[in-house]
This record gives C-alpha cells, sequence and structure tokens, in this order.
C-alpha cells in the first residue's frame, strides 16, 4: 500500500472512531482504482471527484473517507487492489478505463466508470444504457461520433490524408470496439486504415517500423493504460516525422503532442461525483441510466504545429477551446 492510501485509511479509522464515539453518522467511504496512476486527491482527475463530492456535502477528513489504488499499467494487479478496497470497506469505486470496470463488476463493488471504457452494453458491461441492471452505471461517450470528429479535424489540418496510422491496445475490448469505429469512421470517408495493434511495450518498436516503411499521412493513437504509458515514444516519433497527429486526452498535448479532442475530464468526474453521491443515498447503480459527456475540448499545440512546420487554418484555431502556443 503506498503512503498517500495508508494516510487514508488511517485517517478514517481515526475519523471512524471519534464519531461512532460520540453516536454520530459514520464517515461514507469511496475507492477509485485505473489501470495507471492512482487517482490522487491533488491530480487534476482525483480534485475533480473530490471537489464534486464536496460542493454536494461528501467532504475529505469530516464525512468522506477516500481510498485510491493504481496498477501502473500491469493490469494482472487489478484484481488484487480491489481487494484491498472491499478490505477497506468502501461502498463505491470510482473507475477508469475497461479493465478496471470488468474487475470491479466480478467482485461486486458498486461502480462508477467515470472515463475510457467504451461501450458498456456492447462489451457487456451493462444490459442497456437506460436500465444497467447490476452494480455498474456512469459515463459512456460515443466512440463514432468522437472518431468522425477526430478524423475531421485530421482532414482539416492535413487535406485529402490517404492513410492513417491507428495505434490501440488490442488486448483491450473496449479499445478494440473504440478501433473499429475509428476505422469504419474512416473507410466512411474514403480514408485507408493502417491498423497497428499493440499488447506490450516492444510492440511499438514494431509499429513505428511500420510506419517508416509504409509512412501514413497522420496518426490517430487510441488511449488506454498501455498506449498512455507510452505516448511520450508517439509523440516524439511524430513531431520528428512531422506527422499530424490526434490524442483523445488534452494532457497528451500539454506534453508536446500536437493537438486532441475528447471529454472535458473535470465536467466528467464531477458528475461521476453526482452518480457517487446517489449510490451513497440509496439508490442501485442497477437503476441509474448511463450518461455522456456533456462537454469536449479540442486542444492544439500551435508551438508544436511550428516546429513540425504545418501550417493551421484559422478556422481550425477559432474552433478550438485551447491553443498552447
Amino acid at each position: 500500500m503506498n503512503r498517500r492510501s495508508f494516510l487514508g485509511v488511517l485517517g478514517g479509522l481515526t475519523l471512524t472512531g471519534g464519531l461512532a464515539a460520540r453516536g454520530q453518522i459514520l464517515p461514507r467511504r469511496l475507492g477509485a482504482i485505473t489501470p495507471g496512476a492512482p487517482l490522487a486527491p491533488d491530480s487534476p482527475r482525483g480534485s475533480a471527484l473530490l471537489g464534486g463530492l464536496a460542493k454536494r456535502g461528501y467532504r475529505l477528513g469530516q464525512n468522506l473517507v477516500y481510498e485510491t489504488r493504481g496498477a501502473g499499467g500491469k493490469i494482472g494487479q487489478i484484481p488484487d487492489l480491489l481487494e484491498e478496497l472491499k478490505a477497506a470497506h468502501v461502498e463505491v469505486v470510482v473507475t477508469v478505463g475497461y479493465p478496471t470496470a470488468v474487475a470491479a463488476k466480478a467482485v461486486q463493488l458498486p461502480t462508477v466508470l467515470a472515463s475510457g471504457a467504451g461501450d458498456p452494453v456492447a462489451t457487456g458491461l451493462v444490459q442497456t444504457f437506460a436500465h444497467p441492471g447490476g452494480t455498474v452505471t456512469g459515463i459512456s461517450d460515443d466512440a463514432a461520433m468522437l472518431s468522425t470528429k477526430r478524423l475531421g479535424l485530421l482532414t482539416e489540418l492535413s487535406p485529402r490524408p490517404r492513410r492513417i496510422a491507428m495505434l490501440w491496445n488490442r488486448d483491450d475490448l473496449a479499445m478494440s470496439l473504440r478501433f473499429e469505429a475509428s476505422q469504419k469512421a474512416a473507410r466512411d470517408i474514403g480514408i485507408s486504415v493502417q491498423a497497428l495493434g499493440v499488447r506490450e511495450p516492444n510492440d511499438f518498436d514494431e509499429a513505428f517500423l511500420v510506419m517508416e516503411q509504409q509512412p501514413p499521412d497522420a496518426i490517430l493513437m487510441v488511449s488506454d493504460s498501455l498506449t498512455l504509458l507510452n505516448r511520450k515514444r508517439v509523440i516524439d516519433f511524430a513531431r520528428q516525422r512531422k506527422l499530424p497527429a490526434i490524442y483523445e486526452a488534452d494532457t497528451i498535448v500539454r506534453e508536446g503532442g500536437l493537438m486532441s479532442y475528447g471529454a472535458d475530464e473535470r465536467e466528467s468526474f464531477d458528475r461521476a461525483a453526482s452518480f457517487v453521491q446517489r449510490i451513497f443515498e440509496g439508490e442501485a447503480p442497477a437503476n441509474l441510466p448511463f450518461e455522456q459527456p456533456n462537454r469536449y475540448l479540442f486542444v492544439i499545440n500551435l508551438k508544436i504545429a511550428k516546429a513540425m512546420n504545418l501550417a493551421v487554418p484559422n478556422t481550425l484555431l477559432a474552433f478550438a477551446d485551447e491553443v498552447i502556443e
């Protein structure tokens, strides 16, 4: 257990004991788990989640105990981490990514998907969007719509691309379905797809070699723990080869990627807090319909575009929610 999680448990035990001794209401217990880094309270996602709960009356250190875990890309550790959360008596777990949602469903923990789990109906996580019917609810975006939008932004920057390389984790069912949606959207507008599925870090070397031998006109990277852990390699490859690339999260653009289009994660995690509140107050995940993000962000790094000698049309800049210079 990391130091942050230990302090969360220790603080929770102290608070619980004090409240019980005075006959007051015990604090609620929230868990969070991701395939990557833990949702630390001071991280952008963690602060959005806990801030959303605070404005709904659940405040860390007062009436809320928070336990967070992250697998660091080691997907096989997720079941053990969930057992730790169960042992800590969490009442609800907020998850990021498909593997964590599947594992949380398997151990029957009430689960709120906040981001990155794909289509929960297509993957079998829930029965329907309107009536999930089990222990899982939350937020899911429309992969087909997003894929079409991302491809449109690429074609705006790089007119008439003939071939787009798509990187995704072929071992993640949700991301494979997202890739298929992206592939269909590309074919519908006459663009061929260079399918580059990866399963482990070494596979990126082979993907880069394929792109060296058969250069695409642009790159689209589907985000999951594997591709995100190797994002710097993709960013560097695209920049060195002067290949326009689009990502799903603005954090990648802030690290040197060219552009991104995806859900506003602060809004998504704030809304995840609303699901947590409702479960704390007695509603069952089975009866809480899935929702879609309300706000999507287009972010472009003009500094990187200039370094790659890419001319960014004014229409594209005008559409951007944020331009990094």
